[in-house]
């Protein structure tokens, strides 16, 4: 029978400690890898059938490249009407959406983190029960058009000009500027207004620019919207026109408004869905690179106590 220390000599040793991190960081690398891939594949893979003929599309076997590849869904897109249309109506609701939401709701969090308002605390019981509970679609669409908005651009507008959720991270913000900046103003003479513009606004940019974010997005993509609300195709989104072009009949081998010959034999309604869909994703894709740095820093507002 064999001693003990010869048995206990005889084990493998242990791998070193930085071995095991460095096996741990190689596991973490190629998950993130893999995460990637397949956040990012579907968007790629929208892309390349947009560019590719639809008909040669229809064959499958496309997955890295455009097989043949051809603008001429992108061409339909742009020719048509309807189509500009619906982006003109989106870019200006996102724009003016997008400037007095984050106006008013900003005025009304800036009073709100006042603790001498009157009846703070009644009004943010009834906003807090607001983000849990709500009327209903069909009170909703009743007083919309009894209050004249419905089927009008000002109900893109006038509902989300306050969002009881924003106001919160507006409040969380505006608690940690320094009250010395304020009693000097009003030593000066100015009133709160004032304040708010000249003194509040200006030192506000990272949940500025991480509100406007939420909303432009929210004004972008939105849909419903334009679903529900408006009956005139010439105030409808593009989201609701692409919704439309979704729900609509399958793939027909040609586009209303497009001749019968060469050029509409390479076009579908599939791939205008997807070449509608590759251009109305593509400013907000732009855009949110210029806007992270803000909306990583505005999200962490009031998660660290300073």
């Amino acid at each position: 029978m064999m001693p003990f220390t010869k048995i206990k000599s005889m084990r493998p040793q242990s791998l070193p400690a930085y071995v095991w991190r460095h096996i741990g960081d190689w596991i973490i690398v190629l998950l993130m890898l893999a995460l990637c891939f397949i956040t990012l594949y579907p968007i790629w893979y929208t892309l390349i059938l947009s560019f590719n003929d639809s008909m040669d599309a229809m064959l499958g076997g496309i997955y890295w490249l455009p097989r043949k590849f051809t603008l001429e869904s992108y061409r339909t897109v742009f020719i048509d009407r309807s189509i500009i249309k619906a982006f003109n109506v989106t870019i200006w609701r996102t724009g003016i959406g997008t400037l007095t939401s984050v106006f008013f709701t900003s005025m009304v969090a800036y009073a709100f983190s006042k603790k001498r308002l009157m009846g703070r605390k009644f009004y943010l019981i009834l906003g807090t029960i607001t983000m849990f509970f709500g009327g209903g679609l069909i009170p909703y669409f009743i007083l919309l058009r009894s209050i004249g908005l419905y089927d009008t651009f000002l109900v893109y507008i006038i509902p989300a000009m306050f969002n009881f959720y924003n106001l919160i991270i507006f409040m969380s913000f505006f608690r940690e500027i320094p009250s010395a900046l304020e009693e000097s103003a009003k030593i000066e003479g100015a009133n709160d207004f004032l304040i708010f513009i000249k003194i509040v606004l200006p030192v506000s940019a990272p949940v500025l620019a991480t509100i406007a974010l939420f909303n432009g997005v929210y004004h972008w993509n939105d849909y419903f919207a334009g679903v529900m609300y408006i009956s005139n195709p010439d105030l409808q989104p593009i989201q609701t026109f692409l919704y439309r072009i979704i729900a609509s009949v399958s793939m027909t081998k040609s586009i209303v408004g497009m001749p019968i010959g060469a050029s509409a034999q390479q076009v579908s309604s599939q791939s205008v869905k997807l070449a509608t869909m590759v251009t109305t994703t593509a400013p907000i894709i732009c855009i949110y690179p210029f806007l992270q740095r803000y909306f990583v820093k505005g999200i962490m507002i009031g998660s660290i106590k300073g």
